[in-house]
């Protein structure tokens, strides 16, 4: 059932539990419009990691040559498909003497499939791909399998794959959007998260005297004091192609741009765009309570509906007014008999439009006694702590 009154007191909890985790130390400011911020480029996304919301697009969803960022996938593809990514990969002949960025890999030679992940992240090695996808899929036309497979289960409209390294082909090819999704869902991956955050990754070169030595072409990680990933990309095709990621005040933005000649300065201000005009917002915290009732268990604590999951959302200043929670209770609270049992849902919505909804759950407190109310009341009207001896 609806429980309309709900509303009232969940946005007088709303005003009292706002919370902001601040990116702009000053404090977020308006937007009025939103400028070009990307003006080299032929299309663009800044996009929340978190909520994947859009925060500025230009041609998001045109379908486009994406060159290496398809190694984004084939790495994400390659790390969910083994548990074991020490495992020892033979180099095979096809993986040999592949056009494009290489990492010098030999027929034969055993490479552990972590080593060939970086090789593949960090230098964007096109035999490093083929490895992979022929260890992982069985062959590389298995593995394209696997790719396109993953990017019809991540909602990917506009992309589609024909090899695992991204040469050019025209039925290649990918969107701004799609990318950022890509990348957003990629990043809650730790194994991901730590490679491409990498500057510089030193590995033993079995029968050579010196390491391998893979040197991070994605320039952002020096240029830009927040970037902690993600890819770079070029064909003659494609032109120049860059994914970023950027984390400040526990909030991660994500940049794409495709076929743009100056990608870093273009990453850099849509970066600095988000962080300046957008706060992250806690609308709803996990365990903030929403009802008290007057339900008990056998121990004889008070049944409440509290929040399940934090929520966060990527608002600028004039938008923190214009959020409205509705939460809706679709479980009897007379039949709940066990802790954090779902009861129902919050959906949250900004100019009623649904931008989200988590879960109500139940839990049971105990009630305060009458002497520990007292305390309460008494530090309100002292204003100073009263302290309770046992």
């Amino acid at each position: 059932m609806r429980l309309k009154y709900f509303q009232i007191l969940l946005l007088t909890l709303f005003l009292s539990f706002f919370c902001v985790t601040s990116w702009n130390r000053v404090g977020a400011t308006p937007v009025d419009s939103v400028p070009e911020l990307a003006p080299g480029a032929q299309a663009a996304i800044l996009m929340d990691a978190t909520s994947e919301r859009v925060l500025y697009g230009k041609n998001a969803d045109k379908r486009m040559s994406i060159a290496s960022l398809t190694k984004i996938m084939t790495a994400i593809v390659a790390i969910e498909n083994k548990e074991n990514l020490e495992e020892e990969v033979v180099i095979g002949p096809h993986a040999v003497g592949i056009e494009g960025s290489s990492i010098y890999l030999k027929k034969d030679e055993k490479i552990p499939l972590s080593t060939l992940l970086y090789g593949l992240m960090l230098r964007s090695g096109n035999d490093a791909a083929i490895a992979i996808a022929e260890h992982v899929g069985g062959s590389v036309e298995g593995f394209i399998y696997l790719m396109n497979e993953k990017a019809e289960v991540l909602g990917l409209k506009n992309t589609h794959f024909m090899n695992p390294h991204g040469l050019d082909h025209s039925k290649h090819y990918s969107s701004a959007e799609d990318l950022a999704k890509l990348t957003a869902y990629a990043l809650k991956n730790p194994t991901f998260r730590e490679i491409v955050k990498t500057d510089v990754k030193k590995v033993p070169w079995p029968g050579e005297q010196w390491d391998r030595t893979f040197y991070n072409k994605n320039k952002m990680l020096q240029f830009y004091q927040w970037a902690d990933g993600v890819k770079t990309g070029y064909t003659q095709k494609a032109r120049r192609t860059l994914v970023s990621s950027a984390t400040k005040d526990g909030a991660q933005l994500i940049t794409v741009t495709l076929n743009d000649g100056d990608d870093w300065k273009d990453s850099m201000m849509m970066f600095e765009y988000g962080f300046k005009h957008y706060d992250l917002v806690s609308v709803l915290k996990e365990g903030q309570v929403i009802s008290k009732t007057e339900i008990e268990n056998d121990q004889h604590q008070r049944l409440q509906v509290v929040v399940g999951r934090s929520f966060q959302y990527p608002l600028n200043e004039d938008e923190k007014k214009r959020i409205t929670v509705e939460p809706i209770i679709s479980y009897p609270l007379k039949l709940v008999n066990k802790e954090k049992m779902q009861v129902g849902s919050a959906r949250i919505y900004l100019d009623q439009k649904w931008i989200g909804s988590i879960p109500l759950v139940a839990h049971f407190a105990d009630q305060p006694t009458v002497f520990s109310q007292w305390i309460v009341v008494l530090e309100t009207v002292w204003g100073q702590g009263v302290r309770q001896y046992d």
